[in-house]
């Protein structure tokens, strides 16, 4: 049987895991050139974040006892309770969606991970975000993009093929 002490520890190390997570991914997304293109994760990191923010600070002020570690627990959350703040919940809500794929305009010759495409992003009530980028895929789940070289039309390593993905498009009849 786990004792009082071990239980709120065992939760502790969770939240504050899962927590760290969401700034991990949320820091990656939204300062580096690295996106998150799977919309769960990306859910997950803006929502799970303004979510656990608040939680995780509660939680280390009123869990954690020695007053050194209480402090050095409720650093991080505070930061990020100040840059919500900063930011507006209401733009961090609707940022927490990800670019979807409309059309794969051209494809790299040499790399066929690097697409120039034409994107949209459901921001919510304000209707959709549009840009057209350069993009490389990591994986299926996170890419990189660019701006589109102007030059792109007359580049030989880049072959026009206009297809249409529309990622955007219901999955369910």
């Amino acid at each position: 049987m786990i004792g009082k002490k071990s239980y709120k520890r065992y939760i502790s190390t969770i939240l504050n895991g899962i927590f760290f997570l969401s700034i991990l991914l949320f820091t990656l997304d939204a300062f580096t050139p690295i996106e998150i293109k799977s919309q769960p994760i990306k859910s997950f990191s803006y929502l799970g974040l303004l979510t656990l923010t608040p939680l995780t600070l509660i939680w280390n002020l009123m869990i954690i006892k020695p007053m050194r570690r209480k402090v050095l627990a409720i650093t991080v959350p505070t930061l990020s309770l100040i840059g919500i703040l900063m930011i507006g919940p209401l733009k961090f809500v609707f940022s927490a969606s990800a670019w979807q794929t409309q059309t794969v305009i051209y494809q790299n010759c040499y790399n066929s991970s690097r697409k120039v495409e034409f994107q949209m992003k459901d921001v919510g009530a304000l209707g959709y975000n549009r840009r057209t980028v350069e993009v490389k895929y990591l994986s299926d789940l996170f890419m990189i993009t660019y701006p589109v070289d102007p030059s792109v039309d007359h580049n030989v390593e880049w072959v026009k093929v206009d297809n249409d993905v529309n990622e955007l498009e219901l999955k369910f009849p």
